[in-house]
């Protein structure tokens, strides 16, 4: 099949050498440290890089099963073409392509894409001006990726703005997490912070106030905080063992947690947060 823009190569040597950014893709140590590196990330099926390729990422490369070049047939052509040539699209059977991931991978297909540039804080915090009750959710030192990506998928869903990444959080764009997003971390606009104390400046002079999700003695039930919710609200998710964080907790106005039953004491953030977006929606 020949599509404008892309060269279609059959692979038979897991190792060959051109397929450096798939191999290993269940090391998620060597992968974190990897992809950000490179400046990619890896999508994963059909459905994410069709979302990844909508919202304009410029394919490096592709992978997959045979059987999936007609199904993305309509997104593929021109996809990452510049100056440099055509991109390539590698093919190989089932059985090479888990000799080359190390995993099964049974969704057919996979990409490697350029991570778009990040907005600065600050440009990120003045695209919402225009939203009348704007809603941000910050993401406090979460290292698993499902939660990461669970949450976006419900931000997006549920009302959230954007998303802000504390430096110890876990890559919105790595695979497991896109996957588990559906591919909404390619809709919500989302940025790295670096500081805590120049985060909590930030959103207050724009007019921010910032809650926190979290079980102590000064918090109050989410449905009475929802009552008289500010116009313009950031919430803190923190970590289920510790929680949030001393310097999240510093820039926080309120402490706000979800009512629970029985002798359960908490949710799973990702459960936690679609609560809260709902609860808390403008």
């Amino acid at each position: 099949m020949e599509i404008a823009g892309v060269t279609v190569i059959q692979i038979e040597d897991p190792a060959d050498p051109r397929l450096s950014d798939y191999t290993g893709l269940t090391d998620v140590a060597r992968r974190s440290k990897h992809e950000p590196s490179m400046g990619i990330y890896m999508a994963e099926s059909e459905m994410v890089i069709r979302i990844a390729v909508e919202a304009g990422h410029q394919v490096k490369s592709l992978l997959m099963a045979e059987r999936w070049i007609e199904p993305l047939a309509d997104v593929l052509p021109g996809i990452g073409a510049d100056a440099a040539g055509e991109t390539p699209l590698y093919v190989a059977d089932y059985e090479t392509l888990e000799q080359i991931t190390g995993f099964n991978v049974h969704r057919g297909a996979l990409a490697a894409i350029y991570r778009p540039a990040l907005l600065t804080l600050d440009e990120l915090l003045d695209s919402l001006e225009a939203i009348t009750s704007p809603r941000i959710a910050i993401l406090d030192g979460l290292v698993n990726h499902t939660n990461v990506g669970a949450i976006f998928r419900s931000a997006a869903a549920l009302g959230a703005d954007a998303v802000l990444i504390s430096p110890a959080c876990a890559d919105p764009l790595y695979r497991r997490s896109i996957r588990v997003s559906m591919g909404t971390v390619f809709q919500v606009p989302w940025t790295r912070f670096d500081s805590w104390f120049v985060l909590g400046e930030a959103l207050r002079s724009r007019g921010f106030a910032v809650a926190a999700l979290a079980l102590s003695d000064d918090s109050v039930e989410i449905e009475e905080f929802a009552e008289s919710a500010p116009d313009r609200l950031a919430l803190i998710l923190g970590t289920e063992g510790t929680g949030i964080s001393a310097e999240a907790r510093a820039i926080c106005d309120a402490i706000v947690r979800i009512p629970m039953r029985s002798d359960v004491d908490s949710l799973n953030v990702a459960a936690a947060s679609a609560v809260a977006f709902w609860a808390l929606r403008a």
